[in-house]
């Protein structure tokens, strides 16, 4: 009730409670709210906490405006009773204040020039470094390992041959000894004892070359599905994996992936050459007693059946124990990656015990299910080794029968006695083989249920965007969810798509045109599709209903790569990677200079905070405002060159005088006002001189310009 209660009085209650209610789930980052819905969270999180200072920081931000006086009557009421301190840019929020502090930038010290005015900059562009080292020396094809399946039977064959040598060595051995007890003349030991010596020395030999050819098969295949895994993944975000955390898409891509591949050095390997060397220790066998032959098949018989039955049992526990581990990954993940934001809520001093129980509660599963696992294995191992047992001393008993009937010399009878201890190592692995095998199928499984998804946006057009400067874009009655409205997985037994049920749509039937030069802005309360439109817009989600035309065509039917690449995103979160500043703004053009990187800069009020870096544009970017990603976002965007620009919030955490700054100078970049431009703002001082598309309204919406009448 008082978290219910604290959702009403931000206002998102109603949301909510037309989904699951408190049962919503969320993605990471909270996937399945608006930028708008996520601030009203967050402030609804203030109101429950019982902190005696609370700390905002743009609180209003991207909140749609007829919702801003909701939460200033929040904020107010949460003052009455605590000490709230608020950065803003909202002027009414800071009008509330009883007291107001206002903070300045720093300046460039006096003298140097302004480096995005005509200025060096500090560094010259990063080179790729090119040592003057002669090319590495190319391997003689002779002795290049064959990969791929022939490189994984030659594997097979190498171990095969390996754990071969080791029955033989074993054997022999045995044979030798015996004979020589008799003192024969040593003439008629010399065959058995280079035996022994070329077994002995070609059994690591044999076991080397497997090890070299199978890790070089595994390795280029893992290169290769690696680069695979991730070019599926690309059509799959944010949509398909939007609630699923950073943590789980790594340990699915991750370790899951490694699982699956070493599948080919764990099991495969392992098998055909326990396998091969059974065969030849069998036929040993059989040819001096074909009883103690039959007996060594009969043991491997067993053997298998034993493996077969391990790998189903541990199948189902490795399943339990990675989802479990899975848990507590996504639960630890989630806490340590928000530990300040954790500690902001909850305090320094709170109960621990409380924070942690959900992760205590996951590892006495995960510890549970690894138990069972355990006892899986455990049971294997034991009924491996009475298999072994078994069979020995059979074929002991056998031996020493016929030894006794005369049917066997006595170095004979050895060497068949001694088979199936020759092969006990290779036996004794079974039960890992067994296990490998269940592990890499159900990591398999996981694998196929994230990348086995319909991607929301196919991109399986091929045709090619006509060649006109700025295209005209068209909704025609467009639709869109972020959840699947059409299956999104084939049955694998059919190839007909799974059957599913009818999802919310995110965007209600949205008719729009955008000319070339267009300036319009997308309104309306949080949730009601505005960043979903611009989703659709970049070929970031098909439509749900309706027709997406550019320059008249089906965008579906245009090829995916070469639409993007003529739309520039400005997200309401832009991130800003690890690296220099030049480096994150050549993502946009990687053919830019230094000088159009600075003219970019300048163009969206980033010059003054140039002039502070130390190292101009190597400096690598570290504690960035939002202000400052949202005009980087905005830089790369006129960087970029492209004749469609979308903005998601691009002005939510600068004040009005920068926001006027940041955008009039991206508009006036623009050449002969050619770009088409589509804004998503909350913010009635963003809208002057944009065509507005109030999104509420059902039905087709209407451009109203601001430009005339504002």
């Amino acid at each position: 009730q008082a978290m219910v209660s604290a959702l009403r009085r931000v206002g998102l209650w109603p949301a909510l409670a037309a989904r699951e209610g408190l049962e919503t789930v969320l993605g990471d980052d909270g996937f399945g709210l608006s930028a708008g819905q996520r601030a009203r969270l967050a402030l609804a999180r203030a109101v429950l906490s019982d902190a005696p200072l609370v700390l905002l920081d743009e609180p209003t931000a991207n909140v749609a405006a007829a919702s801003v006086p909701v939460l200033h009557e929040v904020i107010v009421d949460l003052a009455r009773a605590r000490r709230v301190v608020v950065v803003t840019h909202d002027p009414f929020l800071a009008a509330l204040a009883d007291d107001r502090w206002e903070m300045t930038a720093p300046r460039p010290a006096e003298g140097s020039a302004h480096p995005c005015h005509g200025g060096t900059p500090a560094y010259g562009r990063d080179t790729a470094y090119e040592p003057d080292a002669p090319p590495a020396a190319q391997v003689p094809p002779l002795l290049r390992a064959p990969r791929g399946r022939r490189g994984l039977a030659l594997a097979c064959l190498l171990g095969g041959a390996s754990v071969a040598c080791g029955v033989a060595l074993t054997a022999t051995s045995g044979w030798l000894i015996v004979q020589a007890s008799t003192m024969p003349v040593v003439l008629t030991l010399m065959v058995a004892i280079v035996g022994v010596r070329a077994f002995g020395l070609f059994r690591p030999v044999f076991r080397y070359a497997e090890r070299v050819v199978s890790h070089d098969v595994a390795l280029a295949d893992l290169a290769e599905r690696r680069a695979d895994v991730f070019a599926r993944l690309v059509p799959l975000t944010p949509a398909r994996l939007g609630r699923r955390s950073r943590g789980e898409v790594l340990t699915t891509v991750v370790r899951d992936l490694d699982d699956v591949v070493d599948e080919q050095v764990r099991v495969t390997v392992p098998a055909w050459s326990t396998a091969l060397a059974t065969l030849v220790g069998a036929v040993l066998a059989w040819w001096h007693l074909p009883a103690a032959g039959t007996a060594v098949l009969v043991g491997a018989m067993a053997l298998g059946a034993l493996a077969a039955a391990g790998y189903a049992v541990e199948r189902g526990a490795q399943q339990d124990a990675v989802e479990a581990r899975g848990r507590v990954q996504h639960l630890v993940t989630s806490l340590t990656g928000r530990l300040l934001a954790v500690q902001a809520v909850t305090g320094l001093d709170a109960d621990h015990d409380r924070l942690l129980a959900d992760v205590a509660a996951a590892e006495r599963e995960q510890l549970a299910a690894e138990g069972r696992l355990i006892r899986a294995r455990a049971a294997l191992i034991t009924l491996t080794w009475t298999v072994l047992a078994a069979t020995t001393a059979t074929v002991a008993v056998l031996a020493w029968q016929a030894h006794g009937a005369g049917l066997l010399s006595g170095p004979y009878a050895a060497l068949v006695a001694l088979v199936p201890m020759a092969l006990a190592d290779a036996w004794a692995d079974v039960p890992t083989v067994a296990g490998a095998r269940a592990r890499a199928r159900a990591a398999a499984a996981r694998l196929d249920a994230v990348l086995g998804q319909r991607p929301a946006v196919r991109g399986e057009g091929s045709g090619t965007p006509a060649d006109t400067t700025v295209p005209e874009l068209t909704l025609d009655g467009v639709s869109a969810s972020w959840t699947p409205t059409t299956p999104d997985r084939l049955d694998p037994a059919t190839a007909d798509p799974a059957p599913r049920g009818p999802a919310t749509l995110d965007l209600a039937p949205l008719d729009l045109e955008l000319p070339p030069g267009s300036r319009v802005a997308l309104t309306g309360p949080n949730g009601v599709g505005k960043s979903t439109a611009l989703a659709v817009l970049a070929r970031h989600l098909d439509p749900a209903g309706g027709t997406y035309r550019v320059d008249g065509d089906d965008a579906t039917t245009l090829d995916l790569d070469a639409l993007r690449a003529r739309i520039a995103v400005v997200d309401d979160e832009p991130h800003a990677f690890a690296g220099s500043v030049r480096a994150n703004l050549l993502l946009a053009r990687p053919d830019a200079s230094d000088e159009e990187i600075l003219d970019a800069l300048g163009t969206v009020d980033l010059g003054h905070w140039y002039a502070t870096l130390p190292q101009g544009l190597d400096t690598l970017l570290t504690g960035l405002s939002g202000g400052e990603r949202a005009r980087l976002s905005l830089a790369r965007a006129v960087l970029s060159r492209r004749p469609v620009v979308l903005l998601d919030e691009p002005a939510a955490h600068l004040d009005d005088v920068t926001a006027e700054r940041a955008l009039g100078g991206m508009l006036a970049a623009d050449p002969a006002a050619g770009r088409s431009h589509v804004l998503v703002s909350h913010r009635a001082t963003d809208l002057a001189g944009w065509d507005v598309v109030d999104l509420a309204e059902r039905g087709s919406r209407r451009v109203e310009s601001l430009a005339s009448g504002a």
